[in-house]
């Protein structure tokens, strides 16, 4: 990838003696929101975590804007304003909701997040590890969302939310001025509908990629692994 935005470059990445990643090779161009498609299996987490630098390649590369990162750590990525927000242990969970956004250096972190997810004003004085699934993943995008970041990659963004707030989250995350990466398991409506901005979809199988293009060119049966 030679332009804007990050990708993997015949990326190989192993557990262990398993290898998980087959020499992907994939672009997130910095204009568009880019779906990596999959079953649970297939390799969109460790694409993710690959590009975020939470997971070492074997063999390939990362590259953002043109540039080859792999070796570049992943705090350094975070400090070069890479966002990474995984499926699981993406709040602190000791801390309260408010405590939590506070750690933002944000200007009005907590009434920004509160623009975005009215949800969770009533809970800011809990733990954020007492919320449930769909409450977590709220503050942990409404963080993600304040971090003014020019890259932001999110595992099952909408993960235990209700249709009105996963619409909501999509077009929050389809108004920033970033190169978006979600992982799903299933394309999300609103891209499915091209109601948003570009899209690109990557479409993983055994740790393989099996298809790159336009939503519009996945077939139905291919864009929906899991019941609406």
């Amino acid at each position: 990838m030679d332009g804007p935005g990050i990708g993997l470059r015949a990326a190989h990445v192993h557990y262990g003696p398993l290898e998980a990643l087959h020499g992907v090779t994939l672009s997130a161009p910095a204009a568009a929101l880019t779906v990596l498609l999959g079953r649970n299996g297939a390799g969109r987490t460790t694409a993710l975590r690959a590009l975020a630098g939470t997971l070492a390649l074997s063999a390939g590369a990362v590259v953002r804007d043109g540039r080859d990162i792999t070796r570049q750590p992943a705090h350094e990525r975070a400090a070069r304003g890479l966002c990474f927000v995984p499926d699981r242990q993406a709040v602190f969970a000791a801390l309260t909701v408010a405590e939590n956004l506070a750690l933002s250096p944000a200007r009005d972190a907590v009434a920004r997040a509160l623009d975005a997810y009215p949800e969770l004003r009533p809970l800011l004085p809990r733990r954020a590890g007492t919320l449930s699934g769909g409450e977590q993943r709220m503050l942990a995008l409404s963080r993600a969302l304040l971090a003014d970041a020019g890259v932001i990659l999110v595992d099952e963004p909408t993960q235990g939310m209700s249709p009105a707030v996963a619409a909501r989250t999509y077009a929050l995350l389809d108004a920033l001025e970033a190169c978006v990466v979600v992982a799903e398991q299933r394309l999300p409506p609103a891209v499915r509908t091209g109601a948003g901005r570009t899209a690109v979809v990557h479409e993983l199988r055994r740790g393989a990629v099996v298809f790159s293009g336009e939503p519009g060119e996945l077939s139905p049966s291919r864009s929906r692994y899991a019941p609406e």
